[in-house]
């Protein structure tokens, strides 16, 4: 039991790895292809549009499940997928070649949705958009960005509950607005009912207002629930977590979960943080530390990536506990947190870290 739950932790963290590593590698590479998506990145407005257009997008998707378009949030998915791993797919293949590849990968999302391939495209658009917007955002914005983002996340955790709706439509899609974290290689997410468990957590008790309950919640449209097992049947209960995507967990009678979802956001805002670090930061102050393939990484970078493990394995302690809990004032905060210790150490000084 404390293997499967060691593992599943273990995968966690190595696929948030992946996508930090994979949008640090393609930060210099984006810049030089010219997919900065903002002509000022210092301007602090830019965070503000950001966080509108995900108020407007919650809002959307609600609507499209509210009047059974489910078909329309599939679409509008696996097109953000084909389009966020053709960045990616371009710098690294030949033009038709990364054509191809993002047309391919949809097309694996539609016909085989499970578990290893919505990871697989998961840690792809993770570092794809978490470089895109490491390039195009500047250190304020990152930071404003993220912490907007945190305080949002924990007021629909703990002070709404429109989410719960979105979770469950979200989650019966199958599509990688999640990551997939298996405890048992048998575990198949075709064969799960995702949408059945949100909407089984949805009473008083799934909402934090007692010993047995949590909250659902969501950034980006998503949220967290967990489902629990006890000698006397199934018991639903929310899990975890946060931000574009859906944390669930679903545990036998040994209790342990045969596997837990935490909201692909809950990697890619944190990375954010990550690789603005390392792409506006003066070269002059916080070199780079020369690890082979990765020429962005300095020391703040490594200690924003330090920050975010650091609140991600405080919030899988928490998850894996049975109840439901934010996950970006913890990520997030980890990230900022970890950056401006690394800045810092650096010798940057503290208005030049803030990126006043």
């Amino acid at each position: 039991m404390r293997r499967r739950v060691a593992a599943g932790v273990g995968f966690a963290a190595l696929l948030f790895l992946l996508v930090q590593l994979g949008a640090l590698a393609l930060v210099p590479t984006f810049y030089e292809s010219g997919y900065q998506t903002v002509e000022d990145p210092s301007d602090p407005t830019n965070s503000l549009v950001y966080i509108v257009a995900i108020l407007v997008a919650t809002a959307a998707m609600l609507a499209a499940f509210k009047f059974d378009l489910d078909w329309v949030v599939r679409a509008f998915v696996v097109l953000a997928a084909a389009s966020i791993s053709w960045y990616v797919f371009s710098v690294l293949l030949p033009p038709l070649a990364a054509i191809g590849a993002s047309i391919l990968l949809a097309a694996l999302l539609v016909i085989h949705p499970e578990w290893y391939v919505i990871d697989a495209a998961g840690v792809l658009m993770g570092a794809g958009a978490a470089g895109l917007f490491g390039i195009s955002f500047g250190l304020l914005p990152a930071i404003l960005l993220l912490s907007v983002l945190a305080v949002y996340d924990a007021i629909s955790v703990y002070g709404t509950e429109h989410m719960l709706d979105l979770a469950s439509g979200v989650m019966d899609l199958k599509l990688p607005v999640v990551l997939v974290v298996p405890t048992t290689l048998s575990y198949s997410l075709r064969d799960t009912d995702a949408a059945e468990t949100v909407s089984e957590a949805g009473g008083d008790d799934a909402h934090g207002n007692d010993d047995d309950g949590g909250d659902a919640d969501a950034v980006d449209g998503a949220a967290a629930v967990g489902e629990d097992a006890d000698s006397d049947g199934r018991e639903d209960e929310p899990a975890a977590q946060v931000d574009a995507a859906t944390a669930d967990g679903d545990e036998h009678d040994d209790d342990v979960r045969d596997a837990f979802f935490i909201g692909l956001g809950d990697a890619v805002m944190p990375t954010v943080m990550i690789a603005s670090a390392a792409f506006f930061l003066p070269a002059s102050l916080t070199p780079s530390l020369g690890v082979p393939w990765l020429p962005a990484l300095t020391l703040p970078a490594l200690t924003a990536m330090v920050g975010t493990f650091a609140g991600l394995f405080v919030l899988l302690w928490m998850v894996l506990k049975g109840r439901a809990h934010a996950g970006l004032p913890l990520l997030n905060g980890g990230a900022i947190g970890g950056y401006l210790a690394g800045a810092l150490a650096s010798g940057v000084p503290i208005l030049t870290a803030l990126g006043l």
